[in-house]
């Protein structure tokens, strides 16, 4: 079947805007994608991606290369404070019985792989561009772009994150990110022979762990309650991070803590989470990934859902017969996926961040791993 939408416009190079775009180009669609950033850059350290992830990576083609350049492994472990072992958490091997079960690379690494692969796609790519205006008609969407050139498509997809312009000029009513009331510290150190897949450290109100993000680093994140949104200065991440482990001692996370410098790539984020309300397109204009379900970490599966966005997107688009049948059946597929993924992530920080029921959490971790086993 041909599809109803043959020239796409994506705005915004993530891993959802980029999953689209190679997915769609694949299906022999014309495709372009603006990005603002003219260097096309992903900040931040580690990301932690489960077995759902490494599936979709497999569907998009970049899997061996991810294996190559990141790190993939089984099992998680959970210890107390001590080093006391708690718990073994299995990763069932969703992406096939050959692929680990889970793992963990450098953020800017896998957008590099990312990418260099939509590039290969025949994607065209326009860096240090965005729209400035978007008009519609049942025909089409015509887009005027801040280098002054103008395009006229199909379908247009916003794909430009948390803070989403798309978002504002289709839906100005839509709720705005919320903040968890966590904050998340991460840092990138030398990988020490014992960490071969990720550890847990759970305190009464921190929780820090590592994770293998190659054959030589790793990455630690630290998840602390900060009941105020508040900036802080770059000058004190590091004795922060420092003074967040001090009550860790374990030998692990005392050696951790006593690599840190200004060398570790320290980086701290406040943890924020937004789900909008169905419906994420109007007539020919579609919005994936953080543009509208936007998931704390808790559940390490904010990349899985926006790269499984643009896996989705495009096959729909293959075999539709209009631009409203393959949105409407987007939709369809995604939103209680997406839903299960943000307000389950939502609840687990609520639970650490108030000394809740482990109970709840335990089961709520259980349920949702099973949920995202599931083919999309």
């Amino acid at each position: 079947m041909t599809s109803p939408a043959r020239k796409l416009l994506i705005i915004g190079g993530g891993f959802s805007g980029m999953a689209a775009a190679i997915h769609c180009a694949r299906q022999s669609l014309e495709v372009e994608l603006v990005e603002i950033d003219p260097g096309w850059r992903s900040y931040g350290a580690g990301i932690s991606i489960g077995g759902a992830t490494l599936r979709a990576l497999g569907t998009l083609g970049v899997l061996p290369r991810f294996l190559e350049e990141g790190s993939g492994h089984d099992g998680a472990q959970v210890f107390a404070p001590t080093g006391q072992l708690l718990a073994e958490l299995p990763t069932p091997r969703v992406a096939g019985p050959d692929v680990p079960g889970g793992g963990a690379i450098m953020r800017p690494v896998l957008a590099t792989i990312l990418a260099d692969a939509t590039r290969a796609a025949g994607v065209k790519v326009r860096l240090g561009c965005t729209f400035t205006a978007i008009e519609q008609d049942s025909a089409g969407v015509d887009v005027a772009f801040n280098d002054g050139t103008r395009g006229r498509y199909d379908l247009v997809v916003g794909a430009d994150g948390l803070y989403s312009q798309v978002r504002e000029t289709l839906f100005p009513q839509a709720p705005k990110p919320r903040y968890s009331g966590q904050g998340v510290w991460r840092a990138v150190l030398p990988r020490p022979p014992e960490v071969k897949n990720t550890m847990m450290w759970v305190g009464p109100k921190v929780k820090t762990g590592v994770n293998p993000v190659s054959k030589t680093q790793i990455y630690l994140f630290v998840t602390e309650d900060r009941a105020v949104n508040e900036r802080i200065p770059t000058e004190e991440f590091v004795p922060r991070l420092k003074a967040l482990l001090a009550p860790f001692p374990a030998p692990l996370m005392q050696q951790v803590r006593e690599q840190l410098d200004e060398h570790s790539l320290v980086i701290y984020r406040p943890l924020e989470g937004l789900l909008v309300p169905r419906p994420w397109y109007q007539g020919r204009v579609v919005l994936i990934g953080d543009t509208v379900h936007a998931t704390t970490p808790h559940l390490a599966s904010g990349a899985c859902i926006g790269i499984e966005d643009g896996i989705v997107l495009a096959e729909e688009l293959a075999c539709a017969a209009t631009v409203e049948a393959a949105l409407a059946a987007f939709q369809q597929r995604r939103w209680e996926r997406c839903r299960m993924v943000v307000e389950n992530s939502a609840r687990l920080g609520e639970i650490e961040a108030t000394g809740g029921d482990k109970a709840e959490h335990a089961r709520i971790m259980r349920e949702s791993m099973i949920a995202l086993a599931q083919p999309i």
